[in-house]
C-alpha cells in the first residue's frame, strides 16, 4: 500500500488546475506509445520510461497493489485521460420518426388529395346556374358547406396513421437501446484495486488500473504487458492477420483493445482508455464521433474534450462502451465504413424478407386494381356527363367537376391505402420486440432479432455437455491414487504426507490462480464455486482431503511460477514449473486421463516411492480403472509430474510433456440438470434432433447421453470419438467430402473427444447437407473460444452467459444467461410462435384486403361511387393494420406449439389451410356485403344510398353497410387466432390481456364512429334492431369458421400457398456482446460495508477506551467498588432520571475526538454500573447538580462528550 499512497497524497492536494502536470506522462505520450509494435514498442519503452514499472510510478499506480480506488483520483484520471466509453449516434427524436413515417408514398399521394378536396370545398361558382353543371351540387346548400369535412377527415385519419407508426418506431427503437445497455452492463472485467482482485463494470476502467487477463478475454482497453504466461493473443479485429500474436515483456508487450485472449493469462497495466484506445480512434475515424468533432467546433476550444464526451453521454442516455470491432472486419478502412453504414438493416430477418417480397406483390397489386377504380369512375362520369346528358363544359362549373376528379382520385387512392398491407412489417417488429422482451425473463438475451425466429424453425441442436446438459457443479467422488481405486473420497490418515504433499502441491499450484473456492453466500448453502468448474472439483477434493491449498498458494505467488502452459483445446493438459532451491526443476500437470497417462512412464506408489509403469500396466489401468469410472459418467482427470535436473529447451514441449509420474486418477461427477430429460424429449417431439458434442471421454459422453435421453437403449444411432468421427468423414487428402458426411451425421447422437474444428465441421456439414426434403436449420451451443466459428455458422448460435467467455458470447445471435438446455426448448416455443403469430396476421389481413378492395372496386363500377367512403376505408385500415398487428403478435406461446414438426426454411408464409380460411371467409363477407348494398334497402326498409350526389348527407344504408363489415372483421379477428384448422378458437383467449382490450376497444369506438361520428366519418346514427343485426351477421363469422375448418384442405386442389422465401440477408454483424462474470457487485459493496462497520466499531472502542481511561483516573483513589452503590440514591434525582435499558444505536462519525495518549493505554474496562452515563456522580465526586449538567454538556472536547454523542 505504502507505494500507492505515498505516490496519490501529493497529486490530491495540487490544485485543480493543470491535471496533466500531475502525472508524468500525457496522453499524446501513452497514445504515441500505444501506436508502435513489437520490437519498436520494446525498445521506446526501455530508452524513454526504463521499464514498465517506471510507467506506473509516472501513472501513480503499484503494478501489485492496483489503484487505491479513490473516487477523487479515480475521477481525475476520468478527466486527464478520458472515460472507457465511445458515445454511440444520437437516437432519432420522435418528431424524425414522424417525418419518416410521411414519407410513404400512398400517405402523400392522399395527403396532397385530400388538400385539393378541402380547397375546392370552400369555392363556390359565381351565378346561380348550377344546375347546368349536372347532378353536381344536388343536395341541400347547407351540406355544401359541410364539404370540406371530407378533407379535413382524411388528414385527420393520416396524422393518426403517421403518430402510431412513429410511435411503434420510437418503441421499438428505444427497446433496441435498452437491450444494447443491458448487454453493456454485463460486461464486467478483473482489475486489482488495494491489492484486491475485483470485477469492475467495463466502463469504470480508468487509465492506470491493473487489469487481469485470460483466456477467452476481450480486452477493453488498450494496455502495456506487466506478466504474463504463455500469452497469445487474436489481433485479426484489428491487424486483420489471423495468426495469433505471442506476448511478451522481450518480445511485444503491447495489447490493443478489441483483440482476443486465445491462450494464456497475465496481468497489464491500462494504458488507454475510450477514444484514445486503439479502437476508439478507429471509431472516431469512422464517425461515431463525428458529432462530437462537430459539438467541439461550435464552443469553441474553451472546453475540453472530457466535458464535451460526458454532454454526449448524457444526452444519449445509453453510451456505448469500448465496443471492438468485429474480427470479419479485417483491416480495410472502406469496409468498415460500408458495414457501419448497413447496421440499420440488421433487423430485416428471413421472415421479413418473406413479408417485403409478400408486401411488395400485394400492393402492386392493389396498385393495378386502385388505377381502374379511378379509370373506370372518371370515364363513367365523363361519358355519362357529357355524352348521355349531352350537358357543355361551361367554364363555371370546371371547380365542381374537378371536385369530382379529386373525389374519384381519392376514393382510388384508398383503394390503394387498403390494399397495402404496410401493417407486416409492423407485426413483424412487435412481435418479435414483443418475444424478445418476453424471452428476458426466459433467460434468453437475444442479440440478434432474427435468431428469435429462426429458432423455430431448429431442425438440429447441437449442445455441449458441461454446464449445458449438467449442472456444471462438478466433485471429485471417486480417485485411484498409489494403486487403490478409492470409491469414496480417502480420509487424510490413508495417505502418507509425501504422497499427499504432491496430490496438494499439484492442484494448489497448477491451477489458475483465479479459481477459487468461497464461503457459501448463506448459512448451509453450498460453497461457492469461482473459476474453472474442473478446477475447482479439484481443489475441492484439496478440501475433502483436509488440506489447505491457499496455503501453498500463498507460500508460492503467480509470481514465482517458472512457466505455465496453460490449457488449451490443442494440448487438453495444463502444466506449471517451479524452480527449486537448489537450481532444479519440477513441472506439475494436468488434463484428460488417456491423454496424461500416454506421457507416463512412472507412477507414485502408496509409500510415496516411484515404480515403472508399462504400456502393459497402463492399459489395465484403463481398463480397470478409466473405464469403470467413465461408465459412470464420470470425468477422469490425472495429475503428474516430473523432476527436472537442469534447465531444458521450455519450448519443445513434445519432449518436456514426456517421461511424467502419475500421481493420481480422479472420476470427477457433472450431475446432469433434473429438467433436462424432459426438455430433450419436448425436442424430438417438436421434430428437433439433439446432438451431444463433448471434449469428454466417450464412455462417459455415452454414460451422460442415455442420462439425459439423447440415446435410447435399442435405437440405431452412432457414437464417435474424433478421432473416428474424421477418419469417417475425410477422404485420403485429408479434405471433408459432403457424401461422406452425409453417410455419419443423420444417425450421430453423440462426438467426443471432439476438438472445436470437429464441432465446426460437424455444424457446417448438416446445415450444407442435400439429403431429406428440407434444409436443416442447426442450433449450437458453446462457451469457449474455440467455439466462436461453429456458433457463427450456426443458423442460431446459443453463447453461455456464465461459463461463457467473451468470445463466445460475441459470435453468438442468443446469450443463456442462466447456462441450461430448457431455455433452449422456450427459446424453440418463442421462435415458433412468432411465426405463428404473424402467419395469424397474414390470415386476418388479406381477408379484409380481398373484400375491402373487391368491395370498394365493384361498388365504384357498378354506383359510382365506392361504398366504403375514404375516412371509412382509413379507420379499416388503423383496425386491421396497427390493432391487429398488436393484438395477434402479442399471443404468447403454449406448450402445443411443440407438438407439431418444424416448419423449414423455404416454408411459405401462407399454407393452404390459411389460403382456404382466407378465401372462405372473402366469399362469406363478400356475399353478406352485396346482398346489403343491393337489396339492404329492401331488407331494412330504409332509403338507398346508391347514386347519391356529391355533398349529399350520409345514408343508414351505407352505414349498415360499413357497420356490418367492421362487425365481420371484429369476428374474423378471432378466428384468425388459430392456422392450423384448430376449431376452438376461443382457447387460452384470456390469457392474451392485449387481444381482448383491443377487441373491444374496437368495439366500443366503432359504436361511437356509427352514433356521433356523423358527416366526417359518413354515418347516420342506427337503431337498436339494425345494430343487433350487423352484430349477428358479424358472429355468422364465427359459425361460418367451424364450416370452413369442416372441410378438408387436401380435397381443394386449385389452392396454392404464398409467401415463399427469398434468399437470406447478409445480416452484418450485431452489436458487441459484453461479459457478464460471476464475481458480482453485491459482493464488492459487502467489502466495502464491512470495512466502513469495521471503522466505525473501531471509533466507538477508542472513545470508550478514552472514557474508562477518564473514569480509572477519578477512580484510583477509592478502593472498594461497593462504595459506587452509595450514590445510587442520587440517581432518583429528575435532572438523572436516564432510562438505561433502552438500546443504544451507535452514531458513528458525530464526533471524533480520540486521545491518543488515553486511548492506547488499553485500561480494562470497570465492571457493568448502571448510572454509566454520568461520570463524574457515578465517581463518588459530589458536585452540585448544574456543574454535573454543565459537565455533561457543555465541554464537547471532553471523552465523556464524545462518548455522549456517539452512544
Amino acid at each position: 500500500m505504502t507505494n500507492n499512497t505515498a505516490g496519490h497524497h501529493p497529486g490530491n492536494s495540487v490544485a485543480e488546475g493543470n491535471h496533466e502536470g500531475e502525472f508524468g506522462i500525457t496522453v499524446a505520450d501513452l497514445r504515441g506509445l500505444m501506436e508502435l509494435r513489437s520490437g519498436e514498442a520494446v525498445t521506446k519503452i526501455h530508452d524513454t520510461y526504463g521499464d514498465v514499472h517506471d510507467i506506473c510510478r509516472r501513472l501513480k499506480t503499484s503494478p501489485v497493489e492496483g489503484l487505491s480506488g479513490n473516487p477523487a483520483d479515480l475521477d481525475k484520471r476520468k478527466q486527464v485521460f478520458g472515460q472507457n466509453f465511445i458515445p454511440p449516434k444520437k437516437a432519432k427524436t420522435f418528431l424524425q420518426l414522424v417525418w419518416e413515417a410521411l414519407q410513404d408514398v400512398t400517405l402523400i399521394i392522399l395527403e396532397i388529395a385530400a388538400i385539393i378536396s378541402l380547397g375546392l370545398s370552400f369555392y363556390r361558382p359565381p351565378g346561380g346556374d348550377s344546375e347546368l353543371c349536372g347532378e353536381a351540387t344536388a343536395g341541400d346548400d347547407d351540406e355544401g358547406d359541410t364539404g370540406w369535412i371530407e378533407g379535413a377527415a382524411i388528414l385527420l385519419s393520416v396524422i393518426c396513421v403517421v403518430l402510431v407508426t412513429a410511435f411503434n418506431d420510437w418503441s421499438k427503437e428505444k427497446q433496441f437501446r435498452g437491450l444494447q445497455s443491458r448487454i453493456e452492463q454485463e460486461q464486467k472485467f478483473t482489475v486489482i484495486r488495494k491489492g484486491q482482485v475485483i470485477q469492475i463494470p467495463v466502463a469504470e476502467i480508468v487509465t492506470g488500473d491493473i487489469a487481469q487477463i485470460k483466456y477467452g478475454d476481450l480486452l477493453p482497453a488498450d494496455g502495456v504487458l506487466i506478466q504474463g504466461n504463455d500469452l497469445k493473443i487474436d489481433e485479426s479485429s484489428l491487424t486483420g492477420e489471423s495468426d495469433h500474436v505471442k506476448k511478451s515483456l522481450v518480445k511485444d508487450p503491447m495489447l490493443l483493445s478489441g483483440t482476443h485472449v486465445m491462450e494464456g493469462s497475465g496481468r497489464i497495466l491500462v494504458t488507454a482508455v475510450g477514444l484514445n484506445s486503439q479502437t476508439g480512434i478507429i471509431f472516431t475515424l469512422l464517425g461515431a464521433g463525428s458529432e462530437e468533432e462537430e459539438k467541439k467546433n461550435k464552443k469553441g476550444k474553451k472546453q475540453g474534450a472530457p466535458e464535451n464526451r460526458n454532454k454526449a453521454k448524457a444526452q444519449d442516455g445509453v453510451a456505448l462502451e469500448i465496443q471492438p470491432l468485429k474480427s470479419e472486419e479485417g483491416g480495410d478502412l472502406e469496409e468498415k465504413e460500408k458495414k457501419k453504414s448497413n447496421i440499420p438493416k440488421k433487423e430485416k430477418s428471413v421472415l421479413q424478407g418473406k413479408l417485403t417480397k409478400l408486401a411488395v406483390q400485394i400492393g402492386k397489386a392493389g396498385l393495378l386494381m386502385s388505377a381502374i377504380t379511378v379509370i373506370i369512375l372518371v370515364l363513367f362520369f365523363v361519358i355519362d356527363t357529357f355524352g348521355v346528358q349531352g350537358k357543355p363544359w361551361l367554364a363555371d362549373c370546371t371547380p365542381i367537376y374537378i371536385q369530382y376528379f379529386v373525389k374519384f382520385f381519392i376514393i382510388g387512392v384508398t383503394v390503394l391505402v387498403v390494399a397495402v398491407p404496410e401493417g407486416l412489417p409492423l407485426a413483424v417488429t412487435i412481435s418479435l420486440a414483443y418475444s424478445v422482451k418476453k424471452m428476458m425473463k426466459d433467460n434468453n438475451l437475444v442479440r440478434h432479432l432474427d435468431a428469435c425466429e429462426t429458432m423455430g424453425n431448429a431442425t438440429a441442436i447441437c449442445s455441449d455437455k458441461t454446464g449445458t446438459l449438467t449442472m456444471n457443479r462438478m466433485t471429485v467422488v471417486q480417485s485411484y491414487i498409489g494403486e487403490t481405486h478409492y470409491r469414496q473420497i480417502p480420509g487424510p490418515d490413508a495417505l502418507l504426507p509425501k504422497v499427499m504433499e504432491r496430490i496438494v502441491n499439484g492442484i494448489a499450484v497448477n491451477s489458475a490462480y483465479t479459481t477459487k473456492i468461497l464461503p457459501p453466500e448463506k448459512e448451509g448453502g453450498l460453497p461457492r464455486h469461482v473459476g474453472n468448474k474442473t478446477e475447482c472439483a479439484l481443489l475441492g477434493f484439496v478440501l475433502d482431503l483436509k488440506q489447505d491449498y491457499q496455503a501453498i498458494r500463498n507460500e508460492i505467488p503467480e509470481e514465482k511460477l517458472y512457466k505455465v502452459y496453460t490449457f488449451n483445446s490443442a494440448r487438453k493438459s495444463m502444466s506449471t514449473v517451479l524452480k527449486n532451491a537448489d537450481g532444479s526443476f519440477r513441472m506439475y500437470s494436468k488434463g484428460a486421463s488417456e491423454i496424461i497417462l500416454r506421457k507416463c512412464t512412472k507412477l507414485l506408489t502408496k509409500t510415496g516411492d516411484v515404480m515403472v509403469f508399462k504400456v502393459r500396466d497402463r492399459d489395465e489401468m484403463v481398463k480397470k480403472v478409466i473405464e469403470p469410472m467413465a461408465c459412470e459418467g464420470l470425468r477422469t482427470i490425472c495429475l503428474a509430474y516430473r523432476d527436472f535436473v537442469k534447465e531444458p529447451e521450455w519450448d519443445n514441449e513434445n519432449e518436456i510433456l514426456n517421461d511424467l509420474t502419475c500421481i493420481t486418477v480422479v472420476g470427477i461427477e457433472d450431475p446432469v440438470r433434473p429438467e433436462v430429460p424432459d426438455a430433450i424429449i419436448k425436442c424430438q417431439r417438436a421434430g428437433i434432433t439433439v446432438r451431444m458434442v463433448t471434449g469428454d471421454n466417450i464412455n462417459t459422453a455415452r454414460a451422460i447421453a442415455t442420462k439425459c435421453g439423447i440415446l435410447h437403449p435399442g435405437e440405431e444411432f452412432l457414437c464417435l470419438e474424433g478421432k473416428e468421427f474424421n477418419r469417417l468423414i475425410r477422404n485420403e487428402k485429408g479434405e471433408v467430402e459432403q457424401d461422406r458426411l452425409d453417410k455419419v451425421w443423420p444417425n450421430l447422437r453423440v462426438l467426443a473427444r471432439s476438438s472445436p474444428t470437429d464441432k465446426h465441421t460437424l455444424v457446417k456439414g448438416i446445415i450444407d447437407s442435400m439429403i431429406g426434403e428440407m434444409r436443416q436449420v442447426v442450433a449450437v451451443t458453446g462457451d469457449g473460444t474455440n467455439d466462436g466459428p461453429a456458433l457463427k455458422k450456426a443458423d442460431v448460435g446459443f453463447a453461455m452467459g456464465i461459463a461463457g467467455t467473451d468470445v463466445a458470447k460475441e459470435a453468438s445471435d442468443i446469450i443463456l444467461t442462466d447456462d441450461n438446455f430448457t431455455s433452449i426448448v422456450k427459446a424453440v416455443m418463442w421462435g415458433r410462435n412468432v411465426y405463428d403469430s404473424i402467419s395469424k396476421f397474414l390470415q386476418f389481413q388479406l381477408t379484409v384486403n380481398v373484400v375491402a378492395v373487391t368491395v370498394a372496386f365493384t361498388g365504384a363500377c357498378i354506383t359510382q361511387d365506392s361504398p366504403l367512403k375514404a375516412v371509412q376505408m382509413l379507420w379499416v385500415n388503423l383496425i386491421m393494420d396497427t390493432f391487429a398487428s398488436l393484438a395477434l403478435a402479442t399471443e404468447p406461446p403454449t406448450e402445443s406449439l411443440l407438438l407439431r414438426k418444424p416448419y423449414g426454411r423455404n416454408k411459405p408464409l401462407i399454407s393452404r389451410t390459411m389460403m382456404k380460411n382466407i378465401l372462405g371467409h372473402g366469399v362469406y363477407q363478400l356475399t353478406i356485403i352485396f346482398t346489403l348494398l343491393f337489396a339492404g334497402e329492401k331488407i331494412f326498409d330504409i332509403d338507398s344510398g346508391r347514386n347519391a350526389p356529391l355533398h349529399s348527407p350520409a345514408t343508414e344504408h351505407y352505414t349498415i353497410v360499413f357497420n356490418t363489415f367492421v362487425m365481420m372483421q371484429l369476428f374474423n379477428e378471432i378466428n384468425a387466432r388459430k392456422i392450423h384448422g384448430e376449431r376452438n378458437v376461443f382457447e387460452a383467449i384470456f390469457r392474451n390481456p392485449i387481444f381482448c382490450s383491443i377487441v373491444v376497444g374496437t368495439f366500443l369506438i366503432q359504436i361511437v364512429i356509427v352514433e356521433f361520428g356523423g358527416k366526417p366519418f359518413s354515418c347516420s346514427g342506427l337503431t337498436l334492431d339494425q345494430w343487433l343485426w350487423c352484430v349477428f351477421i358479424g358472429v355468422g363469422e364465427l359459425l361460418w369458421g367451424q364450416v370452413i375448418s369442416s372441410i378438408p384442405t387436401s380435397r381443394l386442389k386449385f389452392l396454392k400457398e404464398a409467401g415463399h422465401g427469398t434468399t437470406k440477408d447478409d445480416i452484418p454483424e450485431g452489436e458487441l456482446m459484453e461479459d457478464d462474470d460471476e464475481i458480482d457487485h453485491a459482493e464488492m459493496e459487502l467489502r466495502r460495508g464491512q470495512i466502513l462497520w469495521f471503522r466505525g466499531l473501531n471509533r466507538i472502542q477508542t472513545q470508550i477506551k478514552v472514557v474508562n481511561a477518564f473514569r480509572s483516573s477519578l477512580y484510583e483513589g477509592i478502593e472498594k467498588p461497593e462504595s459506587r452503590s452509595s450514590i445510587h440514591n442520587f440517581m432518583t434525582h429528575p435532572e438523572f432520571g436516564m432510562d438505561d435499558d433502552e438500546p443504544r444505536i451507535p452514531l458513528i462519525d458525530e464526533t471524533d475526538v480520540e486521545i491518543n495518549g488515553l486511548a492506547n493505554c488499553g485500561a480494562p474496562s470497570p465492571p457493568h454500573s448502571p448510572n454509566k452515563n454520568n461520570n463524574a456522580v457515578d465517581s463518588g465526586i459530589s458536585l452540585p447538580l448544574t456543574d454535573a449538567n454543565k459537565l455533561a454538556s457543555s465541554a464537547p472536547g471532553s471523552p465523556l462528550h464524545s462518548l455522549e454523542t456517539s452512544v
